[in-house]
């Protein structure tokens, strides 16, 4: 019996059937110094564009390595079509934001920086990274785009007409997460979360009155951001996203 490949991994390389791919040198190193693999073991890719397939290591050198597509697990899926904008945080949190936005489905990643950011900085390589990661142990079939970070008035004055924003305002009025969500059920949808140190209220009046934009209520607590993030994006996949009708795929 073949034994079952449980390493995943992401390569920006075409696969189909018998065909070599090359492996990175950090890829093999991750496989041969930590998971001691070796040649002949059986793993699991996705490119993001052709599904998942199983393949075989042929070669695991120190500087790259190799391995044989041998069949196709799954066709290529994509994760729902939202996008996450949240204001980059001190380095772990931003770090767990990047991770769990991932892990639940967001379509892109963008950083904004607003009047009360703690931060401007942030690593794009470290961030690309981490998703990756975090794809392959997830399962997911895609990996979510990340981007610098753009202040926000930048982006929002560059903001596609077909695509619905949903602020999460920690201050003024604002509706019941559900309510708001299944009331833009089926459109695109991107949510925002605020710095740790709140919007600048200039900026609640502007987003506030810009016709593509709700703003939603996340309760009666108040929520550290990398939280409100966690909790938005739980909810929207809930009540619009892929939990209610995608089942398990493996046994």
């Amino acid at each position: 019996m073949t034994p079952k490949a449980e390493t995943r991994l992401f390569i920006d390389i075409p696969l189909l059937k018998g065909a070599s791919v090359s492996l990175d040198q950090g890829q093999a190193h991750y496989l041969r110094s930590v998971l001691r693999l070796q040649i002949g073991a059986k793993l699991i890719l996705f490119n993001g564009q052709d599904g998942e397939w199983t393949a075989e290591i042929s070669d695991l050198g120190k500087k790259n390595g190799s391995a044989q597509v041998i069949e196709q697990l799954r066709g290529q899926e994509f994760s729902p079509d939202v996008w996450l904008l949240f204001a980059p945080l001190k380095k772990t949190a931003t770090d767990l934001v990047f991770q769990k936005a991932t892990e639940l489905g967001v379509s892109a990643i963008k950083p904004v920086i607003t009047k009360h950011s703690n931060t401007e900085r942030m690593k794009l390589e470290r961030a690309q990274a981490i998703v990756i990661e975090a794809a392959e142990q997830c399962e997911r079939l895609d990996v979510p785009e990340v981007q610098n970070p753009s202040k926000l008035e930048d982006i929002l004055a560059e903001w596609p007409e077909d695509r619905h924003l949903f602020v999460c305002a920690e201050a003024g009025p604002a509706n019941a997460v559900e309510k708001v969500f299944v009331a833009h059920q089926g459109k695109k949808a991107a949510i925002l979360i605020g710095p740790e140190g709140g919007f600048a209220v200039s900026e609640l009046e502007f987003l506030s009155n810009q016709p593509f934009i709700s703003m939603v209520g996340l309760g009666p607590r108040v929520l550290r951001a990398e939280t409100a993030v966690l909790s938005a994006l739980s909810c929207w996949q809930a009540f619009c996203g892929d939990w209610q009708s995608r089942p398990p795929h493996r046994e």
